[in-house]
């Protein structure tokens, strides 16, 4: 029987800790939108005042008649524009919460000057500075380089493994470090792919419905009649169009820089491990 090669992962204890982070945003933020894209349709868009025939005891969808402008006709694409507001609300919403998390992940200063000063440290021999940049930068890859780096001191000293045992240990730290970072990253980012196509399928559904009544009233009735039904009919369905299109292109907008922010901090994290495995194996051989 071959004999197993000890490892320090089976020995070393580790400093990275679990990080406790509340994610009510989750499923409050898709309530309290879609209720608010209600209220806006209903009591802004749909207020008494912007039509010439309002319908004041329509209740909870008034059949309000004659639009006084471009803003009030959106009321006129139908109960599937709230839930396109609440959509877009949602974007908005996510948006802002990922820009400041990332923001704060990304820390302060640049990432590739923060690990060129962490290397010129290491290659001084100078734990203790590197670690003083770490708390300096305070993002994402400044907590991994960090809990890289307690491990790193620690190893120096430490005459139980071979070289080798040393290296895998900072590694290993360096992985349980990063896999607590980037979830935090992640969080959340699948609402906006999301919100990508659900907001055109959504606004499909609405120009649908535009259409049908649009046809069904043009086979209906006749003469001058049928064309206002028949314009107000395809109004419905454009604007719910124009409006699913609308969100979708914002929602994969903001997706598509947030995943390229992510990526910039993922290549960081990656090149913070490769530098402290590297600098210890070829300075404390």
């Amino acid at each position: 029987m071959a004999e197993t090669k000890p490892t320090a992962a089976g020995k070393a204890t580790t400093s990275v800790q679990p990080k406790k982070s509340s994610n009510a945003i989750s499923y409050l933020a898709p309530i309290i939108c879609i209720i608010a894209g209600y209220l806006f349709w209903r009591f802004v868009l749909g207020a008494d005042s912007g039509f010439t025939r309002p319908d004041p005891e329509g209740g909870f969808w008034p059949d309000h008649k004659g639009p006084k402008g471009a803003w009030y006709r959106m009321y006129e694409g139908g109960i599937i524009v709230p839930l396109l507001i609440g959509c877009f609300l949602m974007v908005v919403t996510f948006s802002i919460e990922r820009f400041l998390t990332i923001s704060k992940a990304t820390g302060s200063g640049s990432i590739s000057e923060f690990i060129r000063k962490v290397q010129y440290h290491l290659a001084n021999k100078n734990v203790d500075a590197a670690l003083a940049e770490c708390d300096k930068q305070k993002g994402s890859v400044g907590n991994v380089m960090k809990a890289g780096l307690r491990k790193y001191k620690e190893m120096i000293t430490n005459s139980e493994y071979n070289t080798e045992q040393k290296v895998l240990a900072i590694q290993k730290e360096v992985e349980e470090a990063t896999a607590l970072e980037l979830p935090m990253l992640q969080k959340n980012l699948v609402f906006l792919s999301t919100l990508t196509s659900l907001g055109t399928l959504i606004a499909l559904l609405g120009t649908v419905m535009g259409m049908i009544k649009a046809f069904s009233s043009l086979g209906e009735e006749g003469g001058s009649g049928a064309a206002a039904e028949l314009a107000v009919g395809i109004s419905e369905a454009l604007y719910n169009t124009a409006l699913g299109i609308g969100t979708s292109s914002v929602a994969l907008m903001m997706y598509n820089i947030f995943t390229t922010k992510i990526d910039s901090i993922t290549y960081g994290i990656d090149e913070s491990g490769f530098t402290l495995t590297q600098s210890f194996a070829s300075l404390y051989k």
